[in-house]
């Protein structure tokens, strides 16, 4: 009986963290409420605060769903580890590791809603620069894996020009941060995603010798 009411809370919880994701999807962050939320997610105010303190939580949770993953899989894609014993060389595990996001945006229809509602349905103020925050923290820790795997083409020898790791690795990160911000204003396909991943092969290939 416990085990079937932490399922069923669970349950309550990623239904409520779905209405969520609409309701930002549809009407904006700073425009939902914890009613709007409620409603779409068929509970009642109650319910969400037994699970969530507040909007800002439910952003929160929202964006880890998305997030995490990523990080993890970059964090294992260009960890010291899996680089020694991968046969791809470093430039390639970059752009392996940019082009599985493009793929997964395309077929991950929550993951594309939720960079959707980050870029262009929210305000980072108030509550929510705390959350912008958090946001450049993750992008410093992206940036930092990109140059350690830069660091290594490096040391091989692969790199073309005379530029730092460090700054090839920031380079990197704006360039894709500004792809991903039109391939998600880019709603027919007709201008960014059709060509995401051969933009991004062309920006790594830019880098060999």
């Amino acid at each position: 009986m416990v085990r079937k009411t932490k399922e069923d809370a669970e349950l309550t919880r990623q239904r409520i963290i779905d209405a969520a994701r609409a309701v930002f999807l549809a009407r904006g962050v700073s425009r939902s409420t914890l009613e709007h939320i409620a409603a779409q997610a068929n509970v009642t105010r109650g319910a969400v605060y037994w699970h969530f303190k507040n909007k800002t939580e439910i952003f929160h949770a929202i964006r880890e769903q998305v997030f995490l993953p990523l990080i993890d899989r970059m964090d294992d894609t260009l960890s010291v580890e899996n680089m020694a014993k991968n046969t791809e060389d470093p430039l390639s595990q970059i752009e392996h590791s940019l082009c599985v996001t493009i793929h997964e945006l395309n077929e991950n229809i929550e993951m594309r809603q939720t960079y959707e509602i980050m870029m262009i349905k929210c305000e980072y103020v108030d509550e929510f620069a705390t959350v912008l925050q958090q946001i450049l923290n993750n992008c410093s820790n992206i940036t930092e894996k990109i140059q350690l795997a830069y660091e290594h083409a490096q040391s091989q020898g692969l790199l073309a020009g005379s530029h730092s790791p460090r700054a090839l690795a920031m380079d990197t990160h704006l360039f894709f941060s500004g792809l991903l911000h039109m391939w998600v204003k880019d709603f027919d396909g007709s201008r960014f995603r059709f060509q995401a991943t051969d933009l991004i092969k062309a920006h790594i290939n830019l880098r060999r010798k």
